[in-house]
């Protein structure tokens, strides 16, 4: 069975050889084992569901791999498996937040989902409990979170309320994490920064992949910043998605496309995409072995791309004809990674923009 403190000590050195802790958080992460933050009953995600962690080998070398653990299924109302709802996050993605985070010494940090706790335990091993707030919607959670935090001495400021509105009463912050993916970020937690705060989150997009995003509050009181590398997390609860209308496949189209499926597989290309057609979800996935993707709009209309260029559509909208419009202007603009992608949020709602703000990404009509 895996030694948990050598376990531990190797994560926390893998997360440092990767150049993901500076030597002030590597010192948190060394005193913050990740199983004291975990409840008896642990799953882990297999392809199509949540199978639950049932011997004590499996629960010691997941709680050391730089892998989610499953906390939750289905809002905590069924026994599983199910739908995952709650997890002790990815260590590496979370080494990652805390490195856009950027805090410093007497900094006033909201975090948006506090799950096990272990995130807000990181927080207040480097800053102090009273430098600390976290909110959660689900109550249970939060008073498991609260165990967890008090046996390890810390007694961060705990709040059951929607992350979406944040927690006005401990405003304004100097830093604001959100620990669940946001279909959009709100504006509200922008208004409770401090100019020149950050905000870091996860923003799900329904064309392939979420990415974290990086905001700075600006002196207008808007929020902007570029996007920063893949993020999968669970949704906010209020943010969840829905399917809509089922693709009405009584007479599909079938044809050639100029863009095979592998093109659209790029995180520059999915922001761009999702900015220009907003409610058209793409899914990766493989038949026979090879690569093909889905599209949708939720009202009835599909697509469906192969690895040979084949596209077969369906309903009255021609979604295809959209992700190749999207997608030579994304070639025209030379190929925008993520990183020069970014978001401005404000009062009116967001903004998608490329390379520092030169190129305004409006949404297609259709």
């Amino acid at each position: 069975m895996t030694d948990p403190r050598r376990g531990h000590a190797a994560l926390v050195r893998l997360l440092d050889e990767r150049g993901l802790l500076s030597p002030e958080w590597r010192a948190v992460w060394e005193q913050t084992p990740r199983a004291a933050y975990l409840p008896e009953r642990i799953w882990r995600q297999d392809p199509d569901r949540c199978r639950p962690v049932t011997t004590a080998e499996e629960r010691a070398a997941l709680v050391v791999s730089d892998e989610p653990v499953i906390t939750q299924v289905d809002d905590g109302t069924a026994d599983g498996p199910g739908v995952a709802t709650s997890s002790n996050s990815m260590p590496s993605m979370v080494a990652r937040m805390l490195n856009l985070l950027d805090v410093h010494d007497g900094q006033n940090v909201l975090e948006i989902g506090t799950a096990t706790g272990y995130v807000a335990a990181l927080l207040s091993a480097r800053l102090g409990d009273r430098y600390v707030t976290s909110v959660e919607i689900d109550a249970s959670l939060s008073a498991q979170a609260e165990r967890f935090l008090s046996a390890a001495g810390h007694r961060p400021r705990l709040v059951v309320s929607d992350g979406a509105h944040g927690w006005r009463e401990g405003a304004p912050y100097d830093r604001i994490i959100v620990t669940c993916a946001v279909r959009q970020v709100p504006y509200e937690l922008v208004t409770q920064l401090r100019r020149g705060g950050v905000l870091v989150a996860p923003r799900v997009g329904d064309f392939w992949c979420g990415a974290l995003v990086r905001l700075t509050r600006d002196e207008d009181g808007t929020a902007s910043g570029p996007f920063a590398g893949t993020a999968t997390y669970m949704p906010m609860r209020s943010h969840r998605g829905t399917d809509g209308t089922a693709p009405d496949t009584s007479a599909p189209r079938s044809r050639t496309t100029e863009v095979p499926p592998q093109e659209t597989l790029t995180p520059g290309f999915a922001l761009y995409a999702g900015a220009r057609l907003p409610g058209v979800t793409l899914v990766e996935g493989r038949e026979g072995g090879r690569l093909r993707v889905w599209v949708q709009d939720g009202r009835g209309s599909g697509a469906v791309a192969d690895a040979d260029g084949t596209v077969t559509e369906f309903g009255s909208r021609s979604l295809w004809s959209g992700v190749e419009s999207a997608w030579r202007e994304w070639d025209q603009l030379d190929r925008p990674a993520d990183a020069e992608v970014g978001l401005t949020v404000s009062s009116a709602g967001e903004r998608v923009w490329v390379r520092a703000r030169t190129e305004e990404v409006d949404p297609a009509a259709g």
